[in-house]
């Protein structure tokens, strides 16, 4: 599965460190793009929406909008 979600506050290479590092503790994360305000997390289904926005609030962010949806074969 694949869930983008968009961090409005998170506009520096530091906020972009303390995501990665609070998202690295939730389970079922199999990677994690992130950039300015913005993060793509693909998982195996155990890495809910409560548990991503749980970790980013750590980091001390919040999350805006959360788009999931599920790898397609091609």
């Amino acid at each position: 599965m694949i869930t983008r979600l968009t961090i409005p506050g998170a506009t520096s290479v530091h906020a972009i460190r303390a995501i990665y590092t609070a998202l690295t503790i939730v389970e079922g994360i199999t990677a994690l793009d992130l950039a300015l305000g913005r993060a793509t997390v693909t998982h195996d289904g155990r890495a809910t929406e409560a548990a991503l926005r749980d970790a980013i609030a750590t980091a001390g962010y919040e999350v805006g909008e959360c788009v999931e949806e599920r790898k397609r074969l091609v």
